[in-house]
């Protein structure tokens, strides 16, 4: 029986022309039909395109092989597009990986979409190599120095992420350049030992996707296209078919009627017209996350524009997430029982470090959420991974265009969802109005104006607890007359002081006495009365009722 062989994804990306494409090529000993930019396109333009797939063996890491067992190691390289007009397939490539190379020129350093890459690399995959290539341009008499240089500040560059401290191999991919012949290319060896040092066993769940090494591709006049070959899974090696009955095929196999996909069993994948995700802001980003706002939202190979509605929950009870880092709490839930706060845009985490023990914290949501309401329908399955970005920025401009992360926590396919699921989340805005007490009719009785219009239906708000300015609680029994006045009950009753302060009758305008007058002047002294009514509306309730707590 053969020994079981581990496959482990390597991304290759950094910003365009660092030579990712040249070190994939340096690395592998075998490749799909698609790498090394061999798209016409590709060719015609002299960059990556589309993602690119190689491979090579080696012999299984000590520290990963059990009781002393001998085996194979597949490092399956994904070479992404480093151009900025590129980040949707750039984001899509990097979902698959276990382990990031960042390949930075050594010469021009870190570059717009070199930070991009390390962002993305941060959501995506626990470990990262840096990789300083094109080190053959460096004059010998500055090498040293240049690299040593180059090492510290991407050393400090990676302080606050989660790559911090991570390993830096300068290599030379394709010394002399992309047109260059038979030359042997430096530090390959390092980074390779380096790999092996930094390769470790992804968690992947054996219901998931499986990775498949096609052998052969060929096709049955009236039955469909076969591919065969090795699934890897898990470090299992299963020999399998794949039969697509759909395709047509009469003589020979058509790329053209073949797109990137998904193969999976009945519903595993199920077409969502909108989710609810958790939210994490990426610190880099520096424009806001505003409710209403439309973003570019990635999950998988796909990118479709969905509007966000924003909205956190408060509760000291619930554990905090996305506050330590960029990677989201796995532990991240979403339960419809709870109520949720509509926010205007997503707070940034380091605020709450800002805040402090000044008590602001408490204003800080313990998590954040969004209601995502796609374009178009996307194939994704819960717990996916999203990512929101600003992609119509200017590609020359000097800013990081991914805005947040997430994971799909609901996900909804009916086609009505606003009708059938929304009133179920329960987000709220606090709503405020107020007025003024117009006079006391008696210690239990006030009349309050200026709360309303004359034309609301002031039944709707029949019942609803309202505050005086003097600390005592009312409810609201009605309306009052035609002009939007309200009779306002005060149960515990009002002290005899206001209830004779604030109970005279109507001026006089003629006939004054001098006693009348002194009262009327009293009267015009007095502090008025405010009326203060606070209460919740839940936003996606069609009746859009209204709760006091």
């Amino acid at each position: 029986m053969a020994a079981p062989m581990f496959n482990f994804n390597v991304g290759v990306l950094g910003h365009v022309d660092s030579g990712k494409t040249s070190l994939s090529k340096a690395l592998s000993t075998t490749a799909s039909t698609a790498c090394f930019d061999k798209n016409p396109q590709s060719k015609e333009r002299g960059i990556t395109l589309d993602l690119g797939f190689s491979s090579f063996q080696l012999d299984l890491p000590t520290h990963l092989s059990k009781d002393g067992d001998s085996g194979k190691i597949q490092y399956t390289l994904v070479d992404c597009p480093g151009h900025a007009s590129l980040i949707k397939t750039i984001i899509g490539g990097a979902q698959i990986i276990d382990l990031m190379l960042l390949v930075v020129d050594v010469i021009k350093g870190v570059q717009t979409q070199t930070a991009e890459c390390l962002v993305i690399g941060e959501i995506t995959c626990e470990k990262m190599i840096v990789v300083l290539n094109k080190v053959d341009l460096v004059p010998p008499e500055k090498k040293e120095a240049t690299l040593d240089k180059m090492r510290k500040r991407l050393l400090k560059t990676l302080e606050g992420t989660r790559f911090a401290g991570s390993p830096i191999v300068a290599v030379a991919a394709k010394p002399g350049g992309p047109e260059a012949d038979g030359t042997e290319t430096l530090g390959l060896q390092d980074l390779v030992e380096t790999l092996k040092q930094n390769t470790y066993t992804p968690k992947r769940d054996a219901q998931g996707p499986f990775i498949f090494s096609v052998d052969h591709c060929f096709s049955i006049r009236g039955q469909g296209t076969i591919m065969t070959g090795t699934a890897l899974n898990g470090g299992v090696a299963i020999n399998d078919m794949i039969e697509i009955p759909s395709m047509k095929v009469t003589k020979k196999f058509d790329p053209s009627q073949l797109e990137r996909g998904s193969i999976c069993t009945p519903g595993a994948l199920p077409s969502i017209q909108a989710a609810i995700i958790s939210m994490v802001k990426i610190p880099y980003y520096k424009g806001s996350i505003s409710s209403k706002a439309k973003f570019h939202m990635t999950t998988g190979h796909d990118t479709v524009m969905g509007r966000l509605t924003v909205f956190g929950f408060y509760g000291n009870s619930v554990e905090a997430v996305g506050v330590s880092g960029l990677k989201l709490d796995a532990t991240t839930k979403f339960d419809m029982s709870k109520e949720y706060v509509y926010q205007d845009e997503l707070v940034a985490k380091n605020l709450r470090s800002q805040a402090g023990d000044s008590g602001a914290a408490n204003e800080i949501p313990d998590k954040q959420f969004a209601l995502v309401q796609f374009e178009k329908p996307v194939i994704c399955q819960n717990d996916a991974l999203i990512i929101g970005s600003k992609l119509d920025t200017d590609i020359h401009a000097n800013v990081c265009r991914i805005a947040f992360h997430g994971e799909l926590l609901v996900g909804m396919t009916d086609p009505k969802y606003a009708e059938t699921v929304l009133p179920q989340v329960k987000v709220y805005k606090t709503k405020m109005k107020d007025g003024l007490v117009e006079r006391v009719m008696d210690e239990y009785t006030v009349i309050g104006k200026n709360m309303f219009k004359k034309e609301t239906n002031l039944a709707t708000f029949t019942g609803l607890k309202v505050q005086l300015s003097t600390g005592h609680d009312g409810v609201i029994e009605g309306g009052f007359g035609q002009s939007g006045k309200i009779k306002i009950r005060i149960p515990a009753g009002l002290p005899q002081d206001l209830v004779k302060k604030y109970s005279g009758g109507k001026k006089r305008s003629k006939g004054k006495t001098d006693e009348s007058s002194n009262q009327e002047e009293d009267a015009s002294d007095k502090e008025p009365i405010k009326i203060f009514l606070t209460f919740k509306r839940f936003i996606f309730d069609p009746e859009k009722k209204m709760k006091q707590t």
